[in-house]
């Protein structure tokens, strides 16, 4: 199964929701399976250079299929990891990425939300990663 369009807006949609209820502006960004952009949101008043970094969560969460901020802690020196996020024409290691699943459990795709602390742009991707 393939995300759809509908599907990437309903996530979206989830993510406002979440970002709404704890008062942060945010840019949220889905991409499908193939790491392509699939629907992109900039909330009124988001910060303009979270809009790179929420699509390069996405595409960091979809290419290793984990969330970001354990793709961080594996990059740390000394990490297994280490120096990654200067591969892929850049990746992002902080949290905020994290893969979509569908029913049977496969990686469909990822969200990634940046615009505000680590863990709120967590919570939001979550929120976001929940609705599907």
């Amino acid at each position: 199964m393939n995300i759809t369009l509908a599907d990437a807006e309903k996530i979206i949609t989830a993510a406002k929701k979440k970002a709404k209820a704890i008062d942060t502006k945010m840019n949220i960004a889905v991409v499908d399976a193939g790491a392509n952009l699939l629907a992109f949101a900039r909330m009124d008043g988001a910060w303009l250079g979270s809009l790179d970094i929420s699509i390069k969560k996405a595409k960091t969460a979809r290419f290793f299929d984990m969330n970001t901020g354990a793709i961080g802690e594996l990059s740390q020196p000394g990490g297994s990891l280490y120096n990654i996020e200067n591969s892929n024409n850049g990746l992002i290691t902080f949290p905020g990425g994290v893969p979509l699943k569908n029913s049977a459990g496969d990686v469909v795709g990822a969200i990634g939300v940046s615009g505000s602390a680590v863990e709120n742009d967590h919570a939001v991707a979550e929120a976001g990663a929940k609705a599907l």
